[in-house]
């Protein structure tokens, strides 16, 4: 048997590959993705041969990620109930997709993941791979093991000669790529008390942030972001450089108690520095070149996309439908718009497009107005007559 695990190197895919490859008698393909997480990925392969594996692929996958997955969340403006801007949730049908695509170039018989029980990603995974192809089995190692305890794990990594790295350990679950950073559990489960300032892990402290205000220009061809501050740039580099200056001022920070998946709240915190300012950006793009009746029906429909998005709907036809809306769109969503970071805030200064519906010869009322008054009136009239009564 051979099984494609989705393998990170910390504790518990090293001890699921050892396990899986015991248990099942099996052949273990490693695969791990490189999204533009923070942590090092220069000995994941080394670890996972040294653990087992027969085959190891680490693949840098951010420039995917962000084009097929990042944009068009992007585009449509996803915020999972209204705040998280489903950054985690948008790699697990990338990793998904590329198992279900090594699976089928290695013979493989199934693909394993190292999600609990309890979390949103063994549903992610569950869902995507089978809407890939529904006759590869799906393993949860970390759900069918006997190893309850962190420490049951390291024992377990100690009798088996499995070699992690274990430092003092870190209380919260943490996963990163470009486009966002998610922390949870530990000292967050209180939901009563703020995060401790530790917990982040990107984005300066506002109060700390930098006291002179910084203006960043956003240039959007198609409603994709192509400049930053008028140098065209490829959307990986573009997202990185604006991230990082986006987190020197703080912005980005996130703090939600989410409803999840399998069927209970969690708190979570949430970094997405770049991703803020992009979606504020495309946002106000949209919103002066897109006629009101379009905009507003497009930003009814923001929030069921982030709720397929976070449910492990990627793969569904009513996820690809939207998309196929939202990209009717974005040719007019073309220009530039100018944010102001400062202090966790992003602002918008200005703004800029050829395609632009706004007149200022129509909204103004000083001289030079050209709106006719008196068809207002008439206009006014006829509005409210549903609800006049005979």
């Amino acid at each position: 048997m051979k099984i494609v695990l989705a393998y990170s190197g910390g504790l518990d895919t090293s001890v699921a590959l050892h396990w899986l490859k015991k248990r099942y008698d099996a052949e273990i393909i490693a695969f791990c993705a490189d999204i533009g997480q923070l942590e090092s990925l220069d000995t994941v392969k080394e670890r996972a041969l040294r653990t087992g594996a027969s085959k190891v692929y680490v693949e840098p996958l951010a420039d995917r990620f962000l084009k097929d997955f990042a944009l068009p969340a992007l585009q449509a403006h996803a915020r999972y109930e209204n705040k998280y801007l489903v950054a985690a949730p948008l790699s697990r049908p990338l990793i998904a997709q590329r198992m279900v695509e090594i699976a089928h170039a290695e013979g493989a018989e199934a693909v394993a993941h190292g999600a609990t029980g309890k979390g949103n990603d063994q549903v992610r995974f569950f869902t995507s791979v089978t809407a890939l192809d529904p006759n590869l089995k799906v393993l949860a190692p970390v759900i069918d093991w006997e190893l309850t305890t962190r420490e049951s794990e390291l024992a377990y990594a100690r009798e088996h000669g499995i070699e992690v790295s274990v430092t003092k350990e870190n209380p919260y679950s943490i996963d990163t790529n470009i486009w966002g950073t998610s922390i949870e559990c530990g000292e967050l489960d209180d939901i009563e008390q703020p995060p401790p300032p530790h917990a982040w892990q990107l984005t300066a402290d506002p109060k700390s942030a930098p006291e002179q205000a910084e203006q960043v220009r956003i240039g959007f061809d198609g409603g994709v972001p192509v400049a930053l501050d008028g140098e065209k740039l490829e959307l990986t580099e573009l997202v990185r450089r604006l991230g990082a200056v986006a987190a020197r001022h703080g912005i980005g920070r996130i703090d939600i108690v989410e409803s999840r998946v399998v069927g209970f709240k969690t708190r979570g915190i949430y970094e997405a520095p770049a991703a803020t300012v992009l979606m504020a950006a495309h946002e106000e793009l949209e919103a002066i070149v897109l006629d009101r009746e379009t905009l507003h029906h497009k930003q009814s429909l923001a929030l069921r996309y982030a709720e397929l998005a976070y449910y492990g709907y990627w793969f569904s036809d009513l996820r690809r439908a939207l998309d196929g809306f939202v990209a009717t769109l974005q040719p007019q969503v073309t220009g530039e718009i100018t944010m102001e970071l400062y202090k966790g805030a992003c602002t918008v200064v200005a703004r800029r497009s050829a395609n632009s519906r706004y007149s200022g010869s129509l909204a103004t009322y000083e001289a030079g107005d050209t709106f006719d008054h008196r068809a207002g009136a008439g206009f006014a009239y006829v509005w409210s007559l549903p609800l006049t009564r005979p």
